[in-house]
């Protein structure tokens, strides 16, 4: 089976949503007492795909912001997800191939 744009799209705005919710449960859980997200947890959401909603439930419920090495792991996740979607980016549009002729 093929990935089409639709279905990646569609992948990607659950997981955001997902992380996202995920950080709201979180700091509800450490302030009533109950039982948290594992930090692993909110990070493999990212990893995933999730890093726009984690960041934004982060910034939007000050969570985990302070948190180290949370933070940093987080930051090169989504560092990580740019270099990888630009990589993504230069290959589908033919200019790796257009690079490579020049050498």
């Amino acid at each position: 089976m093929l990935l089409t744009a639709t279905s990646l799209l569609c992948f990607l705005v659950a997981i955001n949503i997902t992380s996202f919710c995920q950080f709201w449960y979180d700091k509800h859980a450490a302030r009533s007492g109950w039982r948290r997200i594992r930090e692993r947890t909110l990070l493999q959401s990212a990893f995933f795909g999730g890093s726009i909603g984690a960041m934004v439930g982060r910034h939007v419920f000050r969570h985990k912001t302070r948190k180290e090495p949370f933070r940093t792991h987080l930051i090169l996740i989504v560092l990580f997800q740019m270099i990888v979607s630009a990589a993504c980016a230069i290959f589908a549009s033919g200019t790796l191939d257009a690079l490579a002729g020049l050498f």
